[in-house]
């Protein structure tokens, strides 16, 4: 069985679409008059959230878990494929920011003015970020989105760089002129670890890891009456969204109807407990013997 969240998941990246355009907007104009290249360089990190709302429409588009003839296993990893460009976003902000705040060093920059009314303006910011990476991550876990989670926690990490940037600034207020260049190394590798967070949970989708361990599958079909054993287990996907198991099972059985049966009961309790799930049995005679319980 299998679920389609296509349509949740569009609406919450349409709705943080326009919210991190507004964003992204005040921060430019904000950073553009006060001279800040910390907040310049937040203002980029918030083209990727609107950049990756954009592609996470796009891989949502493709990414039905419904097969169809070309597409047996369903579209799933489109998603993951989207959360991966997420990641390639923050690592091209990423560079961008550390280059800027080089250039500053060795060509020295103009002063940053800043007054309350425009740091008033990044505390609305501030809030709208927080809202955003609050409600993605809480649809993304409650539909089983990764372009949701990933995207969260991209904002989660634009949050706290908000949070320096605006630290900074009331630096910069009270005279501190050299705390808006420094601000944006850290502002990078937020940024980068941020990146790399979302590479590191989606990998595993795209190559096929180990979904569930095959002790825990084993113990499944040895709890059916019939079952004398099984072998080969493997699994792939991501467990509570979509996960695929295949095994071979020795049955007790002295004909093809009861094993049809003994098979069936076994894919409802598995269906049960890790559900949705896609299973293969191979069914062999109760003479077959093998202790190999994985590859």
């Amino acid at each position: 069985m299998t679920y389609d969240n296509r349509a949740t998941v569009r609406r919450v990246l349409i709705i943080t679409l326009l919210l991190n355009l507004f964003v992204m907007t005040l921060k430019a104009v904000v950073g553009t008059l006060t001279g800040s290249l910390s907040l310049l360089a937040d203002a980029l990190h918030s083209v990727t959230d609107s950049a990756n709302n954009i592609l996470g429409l796009i891989a949502s588009r493709f990414s039905s878990p419904k097969p169809d003839r070309e597409h047996p296993y369903g579209h799933l990893k489109f998603e993951a494929v989207g959360a991966l460009g997420i990641s390639a976003f923050l690592g091209i902000a990423c560079f961008e920011i550390l280059q800027g705040a080089v250039e500053g060093i060795l060509k020295g920059r103009n002063l940053v003015k800043i007054s309350p009314p425009e740091l008033w303006l990044l505390l609305l910011v501030l809030g709208v970020n927080i809202f955003v990476a609050f409600y993605e991550r809480r649809v993304g876990k409650r539909v089983g989105s990764p372009i949701l989670i990933a995207d969260a926690k991209h904002t989660m990490s634009d949050v706290w760089v908000t949070i320096s940037v605006i630290g900074g600034l009331i630096g910069v207020w009270l005279g501190y002129q050299w705390l808006d260049l420094v601000l944006a190394f850290p502002v990078a590798l937020l940024v980068f670890w941020s990146g790399w967070s979302v590479l590191k949970e989606n990998l595993p989708w795209l190559v096929d890891e180990m979904a569930i361990a095959p002790e825990a599958i084993y113990d499944v079909p040895l709890s059916v009456p019939g079952v004398l054993n099984c072998h080969d287990i493997a699994s792939r996907g991501v467990l509570g969204r979509q996960i695929f198991i295949e095994m071979h099972l020795i049955v007790d059985s002295p004909d093809v109807e009861t094993a049809h049966h003994i098979t069936e009961e076994v894919e409802r309790r598995l269906e049960q407990r890790f559900s949705p799930v896609r299973i293969l049995i191979h069914v062999e005679p109760p003479t077959y013997k093998s202790e190999r319980i994985s590859f």
